[in-house]
C-alpha cells in the first residue's frame, strides 16, 4: 500500500471511526453501565444542541438538517418504540419507518450543497423533514393500511438477517445509502464525506445490533458526534490548507516553523512570469498552472514539505538538512517543472467531448512553465525562522534577477 493510499485510510477512518468503534468497545465491555440511565438522556440531548449550534454558527446547513433527522429519529424511538422492533401497531410502523427514513435522508443532506438554513432552500428541507414526519403520523393513524405487516416483510430467510433487529426493507436502505456513501468517499474524500459515512455506521449500529435497554440512544448520539467533530476538522482544514492547490497553507507553515530543530533550510519557490500569464490566458489556467507546479513540490525529494506561501510562491522546509543537502533536490525540481511543460486549451474548445477525436487548428499551445528559487539554512547568521525565510526571500529575487529559472543561495 502507497503512503498516499495509507494516509487516505487513516483520513477515511479518524474521527468518525474511532468514535463508533470505541462506543461500541465500551458498551460492549459493559464501562458504561453504571451511568447508562443518565447518558440516554443527556448524550443524544447535548450532542443536538451543540450539532445545531455549530452548523448554525458555521453556516453549514448539511449538519444542521442531518443533525435534526437524527433527533427526530431518536425521539420517535424513545416515544413510540422503546423497545426497538416492535413486533406490532404503532412501534412496529415508527421502526420501520425509522429504519428507512434515517439512511436516506443522511445520503440525501449530505449530496446536496449548502444553501443556507434560513434561506428558501433552506426551508423547503425543512418541509421535507416534517412531511415525512407526518406521513409516518398517517401511517400511526390509519393502521389498518397494513404499513407495520409490510415494514416487517421477509424476502430472504437467514439466520444472520434474523439476528438483526433490522426489518429487511430498512436493511436494504441502510445498504443502499452505504454503498452511496462508499462511492463517493473513493471519488471525493473530505472530512465531511467521511462523518457521514461513519454517522450512517454509528446509526446501522443503533438499530441493528444495539441492546434495547438505550445503548441505540447512545449509538444515536455518536453518529450526530460524528458529523459535529467533521465540521471542526473540516474548518481547521480550511484554516490550514490552501483550497486550490492541497497544500498546507501560510498558518500550517508559521506552525512548522516553529517546531523547528537547530538545522533546517528553507526554500522559496516563485512561479516565474506568472502575472503575465494569467493576464494573457486568464485566472482559470493560472490556476491550473498552480496545481501543477504544487504537485510537483509535493514530489520534492530530500524529506522537502511544501507550503502555499501566497499568491505564486511556495514555500519548503527541509527539517534537519544543511544548504549542500538540498541544493541538488531543488536543482532537480527546477528541471522537472521545465520539462514538464503545460498545455493552453483554446477557450473555444467544445464543453463535452466529441464523438470523433479531432483537435482545431491553434486550440492547443504548449508553453513551458519555469520557477525560480532561493535557499537559505539556519546558521550562525541567523537567530531565528523567520530571519531564514526572510534570507531566502532575498536569495529568490537574486534568481530573478540574474535571468529567472534557476536556484540561488
Amino acid at each position: 500500500m502507497s503512503v498516499v493510499a495509507l494516509r487516505s485510510f487513516i483520513g477515511s477512518f479518524a474521527p468518525g471511526g474511532l468514535l463508533v468503534l470505541a462506543t461500541a468497545f465500551l458498551l460492549d465491555r459493559g464501562l458504561l453501565a453504571k451511568s447508562l440511565a443518565a447518558l440516554v438522556h443527556i448524550y443524544p440531548a447535548m450532542v443536538a444542541a451543540a450539532g445545531l449550534l455549530l452548523g448554525w454558527r458555521f453556516n453549514r446547513s448539511r449538519l444542521v438538517f442531518a443533525i435534526m433527522i437524527l433527533a427526530v429519529a431518536d425521539r420517535a424511538l424513545a416515544q413510540y418504540a422503546p423497545g426497538l422492533a416492535a413486533a406490532k401497531g404503532i412501534g412496529a410502523i415508527v421502526f420501520g419507518s425509522v429504519s428507512i427514513l434515517l439512511p436516506l435522508n443522511l445520503v440525501l443532506f449530505s449530496l446536496l450543497q449548502e444553501r443556507g438554513v434560513f434561506t428558501l432552500r433552506g426551508i423547503a428541507r425543512l418541509v421535507l423533514i416534517a412531511v415525512q414526519a407526518l406521513a409516518v403520523v398517517a401511517l400511526c393513524r390509519y393502521q389498518h393500511l397494513g404499513a407495520a405487516h409490510w415494514f416487517n416483510t421477509t424476502w430472504i430467510s437467514s439466520p444472520l438477517l434474523s439476528r438483526l433487529h433490522l426489518p429487511q426493507p430498512g436493511l436494504i436502505a441502510f445498504a443502499f445509502t452505504f454503498l452511496v456513501f462508499a462511492a463517493r468517499l473513493l471519488w471525493r474524500w473530505g472530512a465531511m464525506e467521511s462523518g457521514f459515512l461513519w454517522s450512517l455506521v454509528s446509526s446501522f449500529f443503533a438499530l441493528a445490533l444495539a441492546k434495547p435497554d438505550g445503548e441505540w440512544r447512545i449509538f444515536i448520539g455518536t453518529a450526530g458526534l460524528v458529523l459535529v467533530t467533521s465540521l471542526i476538522e473540516t474548518s481547521y482544514t480550511m484554516a490550514f490548507r490552501d483550497e486550490l492547490t492541497g497544500l498546507p497553507g501560510r498558518r500550517a507553515l508559521n506552525e512548522t516553523l516553529l517546531k523547528l530543530g537547530s538545522k533546517y533550510a528553507v526554500a522559496m519557490v516563485d512561479v516565474d512570469h506568472f502575472k503575465k500569464f494569467n493576464d494573457r490566458y486568464g485566472h482559470d489556467v493560472g490556476d491550473q498552472v498552480l496545481r501543477m507546479v504544487a504537485t510537483k513540490l509535493k514530489e520534492a525529494r530530500g524529506g522537502g514539505k511544501a507550503f502555499r506561501y501566497g499568491g505564486e510562491e511556495f514555500t519548503l522546509v527541509f527539517p534537519g538538512k544543511s544548504l549542500a543537502k538540498v541544493l541538488h533536490h531543488l536543482e532537480a525540481l527546477r528541471q522537472r517543472v521545465e520539462r514538464t511543460g503545460f498545455t493552453v486549451r483554446s477557450r473555444n474548445r467544445p464543453r463535452s467531448k466529441p464523438g470523433k477525436p479531432y483537435v482545431a487548428p491553434g486550440s492547443r499551445k504548449r508553453v513551458i512553465i519555469t520557477v525560480s528559487i532561493g535557499v537559505a539554512e539556519k546558521d550562525g547568521r541567523y537567530a531565528n525562522a523567520e530571519e531564514v525565510v526572510h534570507a531566502a526571500d532575498k536569495a529568490l529575487y537574486r534568481a530573478k534577477e540574474g535571468g529567472r529559472n534557476r536556484v540561488s543561495t
